[in-house]
């Protein structure tokens, strides 16, 4: 009986769902309809209801792909990049970085092949970067090893056929993370003391999905991830976490910025991405923030969301990298 229900209730959330305008009037979409809660829709996915993104598609014929390519040796292992453009690519092109999530301690360069195929059949270049994790260096070993990434790629801009000008850093949870850090702390010194220091770390746009923007909060510090992260309680060392907060460096000239997040996440509250986007607002930083009601952490494997994402995504980036 309880299973009867709980179909049935959720047939009734996708017939009401169908039926409602998906669209502005300017025809851009509007935010799928989400879930109560993760339980139903867990349940919605288990039903057959929800459709979730092919996390591993086959690259098109269409694409060039660069992979492994080694950005960086460090103690531990060498660091590698993976890269993407169309064989058709005539001119130089903006270039996407993707960064992975898993709570800095876990995660692939490969998480994100979903958007890096469709953004290079877009026409731009992607690329997707390795970076340490917390078992193998603690912080600042992750913000070091992206912004050396950056280096890198802008350094070797001519052989992918990459507009060094145009870079922007994506990511989501953890990676939102680090995109934010990259994007925030260009001149902050002690996080510029590893590889090219003479090629210029900065970016000109960063879409955060979902990633902590302020580790010094009463939720954030007593997760076990920053924790891991910073190797250090907030008690132990309350200025650490500060130092480890994107938060900590926005000034006026930062990037602008695109936040994606889900009112019922569970792992990174609304109240981050809320509190981003009245501190960009504040510094006077272009930010645009959506704030998809019903919808989880990583919510952007389901197709709905992810369409969602990249539409507004599409929009930013013809904004502030074209």
């Amino acid at each position: 009986m309880k299973k009867v229900t709980i179909i049935t209730l959720l047939y009734i959330l996708i017939v009401f769902n169908g039926c409602s305008n998906k669209f502005n009037e300017n025809g851009s979409p509007k935010p799928p309809s989400g879930y109560p809660n993760e339980f139903l829709l867990k349940a919605a996915y288990f039903v057959g209801l929800l459709d979730l993104l092919d996390k591993k598609p086959l690259v098109p014929d269409d694409i060039i792909e660069y992979k492994d390519i080694v950005y960086k040796e460090t103690k531990s292992r060498p660091l590698k990049l993976d890269i993407y453009r169309l064989k058709s690519l005539k001119e130089p092109a903006p270039v996407l970085i993707f960064i992975h999530g898993g709570g800095w301690k876990k995660g692939d360069k490969q998480d994100y092949l979903r958007y890096l195929i469709d953004y290079a059949k877009k026409g731009y270049v992607t690329a997707t970067v390795a970076y340490r994790f917390t078992k193998e260096a603690l912080f600042p070993a992750a913000v070091l090893d992206v912004k050396c990434a950056v280096r890198w790629i802008r350094s070797h801009a001519q052989e992918f056929m990459i507009n060094p000008d145009k870079i922007a850093v994506i990511g989501g949870s953890a990676g939102g993370h680090l995109a934010m850090m990259v994007g925030y702390s260009a001149d902050i010194a002690e996080f510029n003391k590893e590889c090219a220091d003479t090629v210029n770390n900065r970016v000109q746009a960063v879409v955060d999905l979902y990633g902590p923007a302020d580790l010094s909060t009463a939720y954030a510090r007593e997760q076990n991830s920053p924790k891991q992260f910073l190797g250090k309680s907030y008690e132990e060392d309350p200025a650490l976490y500060r130092k480890a907060s994107p938060n900590t460096y926005i000034t006026s000239d930062d990037p602008p910025t695109l936040i994606f997040q889900g009112t019922i996440d569970a792992l990174v509250p609304y109240s981050q991405s809320d509190s981003l986007k009245k501190w960009l607002d504040k510094a006077g930083v272009p930010a645009e923030y959506h704030k998809l009601k019903g919808w989880p952490h990583t919510m952007d494997l389901a197709k709905e969301v992810n369409e969602y994402c990249q539409y507004y995504m599409d929009a930013f980036f013809k904004k502030y990298l074209k």
